[in-house]
């Protein structure tokens, strides 16, 4: 599974300035986001949960052979099996939800599993987290921006509201294409930034070579 610009931005992205000590990534994928929060913050627990096969296994592989192998953990399970066996309470959840809720798949089972809403709907997915959140955790998200006013009415079902926003565009002239959300169980004004990625084909912004270069070999 490649890494998309979605997960390197929410793993750059999200806040980790207050005390982190527990941190929970739901749908891990290839472990991307709990590695980059392994690099970010001093958390002493990161969990991860993945339920595909394939991709459970990459993670694995990918958190042993990290120097934070000692603090990584991934659990092979749905979401709704780690809610309901695990007492734990996270400081910080992060999420790179699938997210694709056209009625058509392709040919393709994993990826299809990746990538549609329907692996994990959106109120599965708030009504988990408000449970396996702490009191005054963080849960960041990134979803389609068309998707925003939608989630945030969902979120709020569950008593999670909106803190931080940040809108991203692939360029100054495009539309806004995705929205990275921090919620919590506080109310607040809505902290709102923008993002542009790129200014032409492969030559990116100032902005978003300053959030991501930490985790890019070659920026």
């Amino acid at each position: 599974m490649k890494i998309g610009t979605d997960s390197v931005l929410l793993g750059a992205w999200t806040a980790v300035e207050n005390y982190l000590n527990s941190i929970l990534d739901i749908g891990a994928g290839t472990g991307i986001l709990s590695l980059m929060l392994a690099q970010r913050s001093d958390a002493e627990v990161i969990d991860a949960i993945e339920i595909d096969n394939s991709a459970y296994e990459q993670c694995v592989e990918n958190f042993e052979n990290s120097k934070w192998n000692d603090k990584l953990f991934c659990y092979h399970a749905s979401l709704l099996e780690f809610t309901d066996e695990i007492d734990n309470r996270y400081d910080l959840i992060l999420s790179n939800p699938p997210f694709y809720s056209e009625d058509y798949k392709t040919k393709n089972s994993q990826r299809d599993l990746a990538r549609f809403q329907d692996a994990m709907p959106f109120e599965h997915l708030l009504k988990c987290t408000s449970k396996l959140l702490s009191t005054n955790g963080i849960f960041s998200v990134v979803i389609p921006h068309k998707e925003e006013a939608q989630f945030i009415h969902l979120a709020s079902n569950f008593k999670l509201y909106p803190n931080r926003i940040l809108y991203v565009k692939g360029n100054i002239n495009s539309e806004i294409k995705r929205s990275l959300i921090e919620f919590s169980f506080h109310e607040s004004d809505v902290e709102t930034t923008e993002l542009i990625i790129e200014t032409s084909r492969h030559q990116y912004t100032e902005d978003y070579i300053n959030l991501t270069k930490d985790f890019y070999l070659k920026m």
